[in-house]
C-alpha cells in the first residue's frame, strides 16, 4: 500500500489527531480544497484552531495530509476487497461495483486531490504511485484469468485495466454535479457486459 511519507506530516496529537484528520476531509468534501479554513474545520471538530496550527503547521499542510491519508485508504480497501476473491470473474466483478457505488462524497474527496495534485508536486507523486498501485488487482484479476484458460482477452491487458478505470473515474463529475444520465445499475451493466466481451467471456 502507499506509504504517505509525507514531508509535510507532523506527528503531535495522536489518536485525536487523526480522528480530527478525517473530520477535514468531510468538510473539504463540502466546501472544497480553497475554502476549507481552519475555523471551518474547528467548527466541525470542536477543536480550536490554536490546537489545530499545532497538530498541521499551515492549513495547507493540514489539507494535503488529509487528502493523501484518504486517499490511500482507499487504495488499502481496494486491496482488501481483492484478496477476499479466488474467482478472478468475480473479483473484477466486485472492484468494479466498488468503484461505480462510490459514494457522493468519497467522488467529492477525490476531485478536490485530483485538483489540488495538478497544482502540488508532492501530491502529484503520491497521485502517481496511487494510481499506479489502484491498476493492482485489476492486473493481477487479468493475469490469473487468462493463466487459467478463463479469459482469452481481444485487446492488450493493460488497455483494458485502462479503459475499465477510467470509465468508473468517469463518473466523477456526473455524480458530484448531480449530471447523471442513467442509473448506476444500468451504468454497470453496459460496463460488466463490455468487459465480458473484451475477455472473451460469457457474462
Amino acid at each position: 500500500m502507499v506509504q504517505s511519507g509525507s514531508r509535510r506530516i507532523r506527528r503531535a496529537g495522536g489518536p485525536r489527531r487523526t480522528v480530527v484528520l478525517g473530520q477535514v476531509v468531510d468538510v473539504l468534501a463540502d466546501r472544497g480544497f480553497a475554502a476549507t479554513r481552519f475555523q471551518d474545520v474547528s467548527a466541525a471538530s470542536g477543536v480550536a484552531v490554536s490546537t489545530l496550527q499545532g497538530y498541521f503547521g499551515s492549513r495547507e499542510d493540514m489539507l494535503i495530509e488529509a487528502l493523501t491519508g484518504a486517499t490511500s485508504g482507499e487504495v488499502t480497501a481496494l486491496h482488501e476487497l481483492a484478496a477476499g476473491f479466488g474467482d478472478p470473474w468475480q473479483q473484477l466483478v466486485a472492484l468494479i461495483d466498488r468503484g461505480l457505488f462510490t459514494s457522493a462524497r468519497t467522488w467529492r474527496m477525490l476531485m478536490e486531490f485530483w485538483t489540488a495534485a495538478a497544482h502540488d508536486s508532492e501530491l502529484r507523486e503520491h497521485a502517481a504511485a496511487l494510481a499506479e498501485q489502484y491498476r493492482e488487482p485489476f492486473v493481477e484479476a487479468l493475469r490469473r484469468g487468462v493463466d487459467a484458460g478463463a479469459f482469452e482477452p481481444r485487446f492488450n491487458s493493460a488497455a483494458i485495466v485502462d479503459v475499465v478505470v477510467a470509465t468508473m473515474d468517469g463518473l466523477l463529475y456526473p455524480v458530484v454535479l448531480g449530471h447523471r444520465g442513467s442509473d448506476v445499475t444500468d451504468y454497470r451493466d453496459v460496463v460488466l457486459a463490455q468487459l465480458a466481451l473484451v475477455l472473451g467471456k460469457d457474462a
